[in-house]
């Protein structure tokens, strides 16, 4: 009776320890179902921006990526960028990012002065990474001034021979001033051609351009040209301009005269006298004779005024009185 009694009570501890371990398992299976998702994390690209060498005074922007890279959505809400000649545009916030999801804004670099510049971008939201910092960094050189001339083809126009004609033109600076040292003269005709006006070196500013002027003295009929090369500066230097003109032949001119005849029946020839106009008549000299009451001066100058006199002659070679003198003849100047 004790034996069977025996066998009987390990049998149900047999079936207790299987009933103990069906149950630890369950128990098991009931934790790994309640488990929290990945929460969002936030990545930016690049992670570090640098804009390298930018001129001063000038700009320039990039774009950058926030990515969500987490299991979860998270919002971003807030944006500050610090540092000299930064800025940032284009992040509305708040903004909400689901997983894998993305959004961009742009980071410009302005400096005003040369030098080595940083800063960075601290983005807020409330993913693992609640202040992702992004470094920016970039340099400035100083900015260097161009020169410039208007116009740049300086035509002087019809010249007539042996005399000269002038242009004016200026001298412009972009960017910085300009400081010009020198200006040089070449191509087909650069000695019927001269720069004046200019005591070098000479600083054109950015606000105040520097006027010179071209002069042109024609040897020959017919089309002249040449080239300025102005020495300066400026990061376009030598920066050049071209001179034109075209030289004309001068015009022959000559004075016809006429005259009432005289009263005086022995009369055979007449005298003719000549004086320069200035504001009066200077002194007369004679220029020739005519056996009638007409005369042709034709070695007059062009641009000069002129005075005339007669006088008549008789057959023993007397000379009257002069005549009623003809004032302020002007020849054209060309």
């Amino acid at each position: 009776m004790r034996q069977k009694s025996l066998r009987f009570v390990g049998v149900l501890v047999v079936l207790f320890a299987l009933a103990a371990l069906i149950g630890c398992q369950g128990v098991s299976v009931g934790k790994q179902d309640a488990q929290t998702p990945a929460s969002g994390q936030l990545t930016a690209t690049p992670a570090n921006v640098n804009f390298g060498s930018v001129q001063s005074g000038m700009s320039q922007s990039q774009s950058e990526t926030l990515s969500n890279s987490g299991g979860s959505s998270l919002t971003i809400s807030g944006g500050t960028i610090n540092g000299t000649g930064l800025s940032m545009s284009g992040l509305t916030l708040p903004v909400t990012l689901s997983p894998g999801q993305t959004t961009t804004f742009s980071i410009k670099f302005s400096p005003e002065s040369s030098g080595s510049y940083s800063g960075s971008v601290t983005i807020s939201s409330n993913g693992s990474n609640p202040n992702l910092t992004i470094s920016l960094s970039g340099s400035a050189t100083a900015q260097t001034g161009q020169l410039s001339v208007t116009p740049t083809t300086i035509n002087a126009g019809n010249v007539t021979v042996g005399t000269s004609g002038t242009k004016t033109a200026t001298l412009n600076a972009t960017g910085a001033s300009v400081v010009v040292s020198s200006v040089g003269l070449g191509g087909t005709n650069p000695t019927e051609f001269a720069i004046t006006g200019l005591s070098f070196p000479v600083t054109v500013s950015t606000s105040q351009p520097v006027s010179f002027t071209v002069k042109y003295a024609p040897q020959a009929s017919g089309g002249s040209s040449a080239i300025a090369s102005f020495v300066s500066n400026g990061s376009n230097s030598p920066t050049t301009a071209t001179l034109t003109g075209t030289g004309v032949t001068a015009t022959a001119h000559s004075v016809d005269l006429s005259w009432n005849a005289s009263t005086s029946s022995d009369v055979v020839s007449y005298n003719i006298y000549r004086a320069n106009y200035v504001s009066s008549c200077g002194s007369y000299s004679k220029i020739g004779s005519s056996g009638n009451t007409t005369y042709t001066d034709s070695s007059v100058v062009n641009g000069q005024a002129y005075c005339y006199e007669a006088t008549a002659v008789n057959s023993s070679d007397q000379e009257s009185t002069d005549s009623t003198p003809i004032t302020d003849v002007a020849v054209p100047s060309s």
